[in-house]
Formats: C-alpha cells, structure tokens, sequence
C-alpha cells in the first residue's frame, strides 16, 4: 500500500514533465499507458518480492500519471465546444465501470482460478493504451498563455494555495471510510453483501450527481457547490461515527458520497482549469491529485490507522472536524470560477 501511494503522489508530475518537454499531451498519455501495459506484463516473471515491489512502483508511476494529463484533454475538448460544464457526465463512465467491474469480476472470480486476475487487469491496461491511440491531440492549452509565464505566480496566489490545501484535507477526511468502513460496519453486524451494497450504493449516488453536475455548476456555481460539499462530508462523517446500527442513517450518509466525492471532484476540476490556464493546464490538475489524492490520501490513511484502534468511531469524529476547518477555509479565501461569475 505504501509503494501504490507514493507512486499516486510522484506519478502525475513525472509525466507532467515530459508533457512540458515534448508539448504533445496525448503522446504523453499514449506513452504512459503503454508503459503501464509493458510493467504489468512482467508480474507473470516476479518472482521475489523485490522484483514484485519494482514492477507495482513501475505500473503504479505509470497509471497514476495517466489520468491528470488526460482530464486535461478531456477539458480542453469541451472548452472548443463550449460545454465545460459537462465533464461530469464524461467522467461518470468512470464510475460505471467501476460498478460493472465489481458485479462482473467478483462473480468470476468465484468461479474460475484468482490467478486469472492478473490477466484481467494486463488486458484492461492494454484496451487503455489500444483507445489513447484514437484520440487526436488538443492545441487548446496553446491559446490562453505564453510559455514563458511561470506556474510560480500562479501558485503564489492566496486563494490557489487554500485551495489545495482544502482539497488536501478533503481527501484525508475519507481515510477512515477508504481504509476501515467495511471492518467498521462488519463490527456492528452488517453481513458482507450488504456492505457490498452500501458500497455500490455510494457509487451510483456518485454516477447520478455526475449526471446533473452540468445544470448544478451553471446554477449554483463552483464556489457553492465546494462549500455545500464540505458540510455535507462534515455530516456524513459524523452520522457514521454516531449512528452506525440504524440502517437507514447508514444510507443516507452513503448518498452523500454524490457530494463528497462527485460535486466536490467536478466542481475542483472546473475550479483548477479556470485557475491554471494554457499551457499550465497539465501542472494544475497534477497538482490537485498528487495533493489531495496522493497526499492528502496518505495522510488520511496514517491517522486513521493511529487512531483506529483507540476509537473506531472518533476518528470518524475527526474526520468531521477536518472538513470544517476546510469548510471555513473555502469560505473565506475561495472566490466563484471566472466562467460562473
């Protein structure tokens, strides 16, 4: 688990480097993918641990700097066609094929040999490299900046270096619910396919705020939907540190996952685009995920497991408290996105 965060943490920005080097963004996306496919390709030939811990940094480097770079496409594409408020009903596929992989795979796994797993992900990572090579490269982070501005005076902004940090404490809060919700609920009882229930519960909460980020963001705008997404995560942490026996308290806080992660992931991602433009694009959305999800992921892991074992549902309390501290970060220092205003 340690060699898989910190290659989430340095991944993005070694492949942000070569995008700065070669300008060609989807070359780089290509290139990391098939690197990928080439590093997994080897788990058939580990033989040791060390040789296996090599190839999970090497695969690991290479996935996790994949998806920055291509939000960046993603973005940039739909900036031409003047629909950027529609990037989450793109990146909800995500999401469902997070949901199909867990009904279909688990099922066959059952049936055939774990060792057919490998083989799964190697062919999952190839279709990866095998579609990147259909996507045309986007000249859009050429139009709004000149390559010789500095990234620096972006980043010396006030409100850029809140609002990393509120993505950063956003990400530690989920610790105790990534690491130990499932050992949590189990503790109280819960059987395991309901937990696998509630699980994909907050996933499809998650694909159906997606579907209505588009009217959310040109209603409410970025600011309010960062700030609402905030307290409701502050509420979601502490109904399952209070209320783990009632069932439909349990649900409820696993709707709001739909805030937790899906409005307040669209609504950072929108945030970062309109913030780091041109050719700073790339930098910015490196940024958010080796920030918030690589670091701030791993520092929700360190102290939920510290704290665990002396109170399973205080550290869900904790969790609480650190998003309101980031709650009344956002709101005094984050202003509304340029294209909300």
């Amino acid at each position: 688990m340690a060699l898989l965060m910190a290659a989430r943490i340095l991944g993005p920005s070694l492949w942000d480097q070569v995008t700065n080097h070669s300008g060609r963004r989807m070359a780089t996306i290509r290139l990391a993918s098939l690197f990928a496919t080439l590093t997994f390709s080897t788990v058939y030939f580990c033989q040791s641990y060390l040789a296996l811990a090599v190839m999970i940094v090497a695969f690991g480097l290479s996935r996790n700097g994949i998806l920055p770079q291509f939000e960046v496409v993603t973005l940039s594409y739909l900036d031409i066609a003047k629909q950027l408020h529609y990037y989450g009903r793109i990146r909800l596929w995500g999401s469902i094929g997070f949901i199909l992989s867990v009904i279909l795979l688990g099922p066959v796994l059952d049936r055939v040999n774990i060792h057919l797993l490998p083989t799964v992900i190697l062919t999952l990572t190839m279709s990866i490299w095998i579609l990147s090579l259909t996507i045309p490269e986007s000249n859009a982070h050429n139009y709004h900046s000149s390559p010789h501005d500095s990234v620096w005076k972006i980043l010396k902004s006030s409100e850029v270096l809140a609002f990393f940090t509120l993505a950063f404490l956003m990400q530690a809060s989920h610790g105790p619910y990534n690491i130990f919700y499932t050992i949590y609920l189990e503790d109280y009882g819960y059987s395991r396919s309901l937990i696998g229930g509630l699980w994909a519960l907050g996933v499809i909460a998650e694909v159906g705020i997606f579907l209505f980020m588009p009217r959310l963001l040109l209603r409410l705008g970025v600011r309010r939907i960062l700030l609402g997404s905030l307290l409701l995560a502050s509420l979601r942490w502490l109904l399952i540190g209070l209320f783990p026996v009632h069932l439909l308290v349990i649900i409820f806080a696993q709707l709001l996952h739909a805030a937790t992660f899906g409005a307040f992931h669209a609504a950072a991602i929108d945030w970062v685009y309109h913030r780091f433009r041109g050719i700073h694009q790339g930098q910015g959305q490196t940024l958010y995920s080796s920030l918030g999800f690589g670091i701030g992921g791993a520092f929700g892991s360190f102290y939920s497991g510290h704290l665990w074992a002396i109170n399973p549902s205080g550290t869900y309390f904790i969790a609480a408290a650190i998003t309101v501290i980031a709650f009344f970060l956002a709101y005094f220092t984050i202003a509304e996105s340029p294209a909300s205003e």
